[in-house]
């Protein structure tokens, strides 16, 4: 009954005609960003951070949860139609789904995705509802060092599995780390790190960081390694409903990809982006010699498309349920509901339930929303296709800096995130993972807090974060994943899968 009561509540949040037309505006921004080159769910987030601080904290993080899953969406159709490379969860289906749109079967390679997506989707939302709250409810008997042993856990897991370097992914951390502690102390009031500059005494604004970083460096390093415009198949898409038989082919591949991506969007880093890729090897193995991939299987657009829209939303258990973001873009999210006042975490769902059963519902709103502008405006979104690179970047640096510039008035904000983006882009160019970083900025405050609440409870012993069994293990399994990845066979192995999945 009290499942009942909850879902009837967070309906009755999310069925308002203002957190409707939040969700439909994200479904609709974020795949408007997917179709669009160049655009990924961190990117495009980021550039929205500015623009809905003034909304409320519900339909805020709705609006941002529409844009992430929207996202997804929108890379699918560019992936199908366009064939553009790289490592986006959706690209995979470039490799099947472009190949039937050169036959002529773009339309079913369409259609399979978008209802494939929405299935895997829909139960995704369903099992955020289900074990979110039951871990949530588990958590709130965590201390203050438990707390922070899982967050070192969070913390070497993204370290762990982030691309590249794993000391250079672990000097991104600790520099994360250092970027949160400018400004004041929070208890003495301190200055740490500011260096002098009066508008660093307040600390840096993760909007700033997160746009500089993870939106204007994006530009810049399209600008300076164009991938050119791809062939793209823009002529009108018929078909868009999946015959019978390929409803049988692909409704197995469904199944799968949703099963696997709902595990793997618990795992750490970009683990739980690379579901699509994990789903698309599966079927390739069990389709054998009687498939036809590489030349366009349908079966090799059902599992990954199922499988990364399963992994968008169980990926958000982590943060919800914990306060643990274990990619960039929860990290985004994290930031966001900081910003309005909201701390993820055991706390947050049982102080807050219409909030959070409101987020829950407008998900599934969204899965709805998403089928509907998938399907029908298809032709739109294959028009959309042809817009030139330079285009978008003009129109996404305008949006950062105006936005930037309207939180506070500040040009000095505006100046701070051109100097993010350019750091941003050597980084990159150094091979650096730039998600263990804003993991570590967005992690740093809160470590910082259940650290302090631990030594003041145990009277400043630092034994009690190694005599609590549940805190001790947390650390004993953080410094084994470390060692793990260390070893020279998984060191070999974590290499060949990025390789690739790249």
């Amino acid at each position: 009954m009290d499942g009942i009561n909850s879902l009837a509540t967070g309906l009755g949040v999310a069925l308002t005609a203002h957190n409707l037309a939040c969700a439909f505006a994200g479904c609709l921004l974020g795949t408007l960003s997917g179709v669009l080159p160049g655009l990924g769910a961190a990117a495009a987030i980021a550039m929205l951070l500015p623009w809905v601080h003034a909304l409320d904290a519900t339909p805020a993080l709705i609006v941002l949860a529409g844009v992430f899953c929207g996202v997804q969406h929108g890379g699918g159709i560019r992936a199908i139609l366009a064939q553009v490379p790289g490592t986006s969860p959706s690209a995979v289906a470039a490799l099947e789904g472009h190949p039937m749109a050169r036959q002529g079967r773009a339309g079913a390679a369409l259609a399979v995705a978008a209802l494939g997506s929405w299935f895997a989707g829909c139960v995704g939302t369903a099992v955020l509802a289900g074990v979110a709250p039951l871990l949530s409810n588990l958590a709130l008997g965590f201390a203050p060092a438990d707390r922070f042993a899982l967050m070192v856990l969070g913390l070497i897991g993204a370290v762990v599995m982030a691309s590249g370097s794993r000391l250079k992914s672990l000097a991104m951390t600790v520099l994360g780390l250092l970027l949160s502690m400018v400004g004041a102390d929070a208890l003495s009031g301190t200055q740490r790190l500011a260096l002098g500059v009066p508008e660093l005494s307040g600390g840096i604004s993760f909007v700033v960081i997160a746009v500089g970083l993870f939106a204007l460096s994006d530009v810049i390093d399209q600008l300076a390694h164009p991938g050119g415009q791809h062939e793209a198949i823009t002529r009108d898409v018929g078909g868009l409903w999946p015959g019978r038989k390929d409803a049988q082919e692909a409704a197995p591949a469904v199944l799968r990809g949703t099963a696997l991506g709902l595990l793997r969007g618990l795992l750490p880093g970009v683990a739980a982006l690379r579901a699509s890729w994990a789903s698309y090897a599966m079927e390739k193995r069990l389709a054998g010699a009687h498939g036809r991939f590489g030349k366009g299987d349908l079966r090799g657009v059902a599992g990954p498309e199922s499988a990364r829209s399963a992994g968008a939303q169980t990926s958000f258990i982590p943060l919800l349920a914990l306060g643990i973001p274990l990619n960039a873009v929860m990290a985004l999210v994290t930031g966001a509901m900081l910003i309005k006042g909201a701390q993820p975490g055991p706390q947050w769902i049982g102080s807050q339930p219409s909030v959070w059963w409101g987020l829950v519902a407008s998900m599934g709103v969204a899965q709805v929303m998403l089928l509907m502008l998938n399907v029908p405006l298809i032709g739109v979104w294959s028009r959309l296709l042809a817009v030139p690179y330079r285009h978008v970047f003009a129109a996404v640096t305008l949006l950062c800096c105006i936005g930037v510039y309207a939180l506070r008035g500040s040009a000095f904000d505006v100046g701070l995130m051109a100097g993010f983006a350019a750091a941003g882009y050597v980084l990159r160019q150094l091979g650096c993972d730039l998600v263990p970083l804003l993991l570590g900025f967005v992690l740093g405050p809160m470590m910082e807090g259940q650290l302090r609440g631990a030594l003041a409870l145990s009277q400043g012993d630092w034994s009690t974060f190694v005599s609590r069994p549940l805190s001790a293990g947390l650390l004993a399994a953080a410094a084994l994943l470390l060692v793990a990845v260390l070893l020279p066979s998984t060191s070999r192995e974590r290499d060949t899968a990025f390789h690739d999945a790249d």
